[in-house]
Formats: structure tokens, sequence, C-alpha cells
């Protein structure tokens, strides 16, 4: 996945010479010609949970672009200073109104957020501890749905492959399974 031109310096932010471009480490970077600093463009963190009551899924609709009407896991982008599993939990508060103990890493997902951000999401089983089932936050609903009824399209790659990945599970396939 190549990084749109958007994400590039055009100048060294230490120095504000005009970047240039080297091979370093197997790939083609921005680097400064006067001062040396390397541009590592990477993807942006991000952490969700996989909550269940029974057979449903806890699923939120997104209240803002992207993908804005579509629904998601309760999912967010890691703070400064925050592990993952920190981020699950308050992403799950802020979305859904409930406190959550998390129970297992779940999966591993890279993607694409639109336009142009490539992210890896850090998805965790969890069990509720709390709270009172209530959208907030960027989510304009909250529910838990089954997983073959699904309350409209959902909005990202890795998301789904999540869901599908739980539907082998639960349909006795054991961890992992696909339908």
């Amino acid at each position: 996945m190549i990084p749109s031109e958007r994400h590039v310096f055009r100048y060294c932010p230490q120095c504000r010479t005009e970047m240039t471009r080297r091979h370093d480490g197997g790939a083609e970077r921005p680097v400064c010609p006067a001062c040396g600093l390397v541009q590592y463009l990477n993807p942006a963190p991000a952490a969700g949970i996989v909550l269940l009551r029974g057979d449903r899924v806890c699923l939120v609709k997104r209240r803002f672009a992207p993908k804005q009407g579509l629904w998601s896991l309760p999912t967010g982008f890691m703070e400064w200073g925050e592990d993952p599993a920190e981020t699950a939990r308050r992403e799950a508060l802020e979305e859904t109104g409930l406190e959550v103990e998390l129970t297992a890493l779940y999966a591993v997902e890279s993607g694409l957020l639109p336009p142009d951000t490539p992210v890896v999401v850090i998805f965790y089983a969890a069990r509720e501890t709390g709270g009172t089932l209530q959208a907030g936050d960027d989510a304009e609903e909250a529910g838990f749905f089954p997983l073959d009824e699904l309350p409209g399209p959902v909005a990202f790659a890795a998301h789904r492959r999540v869901l599908e990945r739980l539907r082998g599970e639960l349909s006795g396939g054991g961890p992992g399974a696909q339908p």
C-alpha cells in the first residue's frame, strides 16, 4: 500500500529544507538532504471490541464520515499515551455506554480508512461489566444484532472479516472457522 502524497512532507519539519526520496530499509522514504530526517509513513493504530449477548453482536451506526450511516464494531483510534486495551475499553464506553472487560485478543486487521489512511485495528473479545446500552460520541445508534440479520451494510472490510470469522465460530466451526 503506497501512501497518498498528501501524507508526505514536502519540506522538513525540523529545518525547512525541501524533502527528497531515498531507499531506506527496503522502502522509498522521504528524507531531508540537509539534516537527515527520515519520514516513516506508518499506519494509524486503532482498537475495538467484539462483544456478544448470546448470539448477537454489538454494532454501532456511524454518525460521521467516513462511512456515515453504515455499521461497525465499536472501534476508534488510539490516543497519545494509551495502550490498545485502554483504547478498546474507552471506545466501547464512548460509543455504546457499556463498560467491558477484555477477555482475549480476537484479531489484528489492517485496512484503509477512506480516503487513504492506512490503519491497523486490534480487536479484543469482551464481556459486559456495567453501563447501559446507549449510542454516544460518534455513534448514531448502538445495538446487538444476530450475525445473519445485521441492520445494514458494515462500513469497513476489516470489520467484515472479523464478523465473518465470528459467524463461522458461532456456527460450530470453532475458533477461526469460516461459515
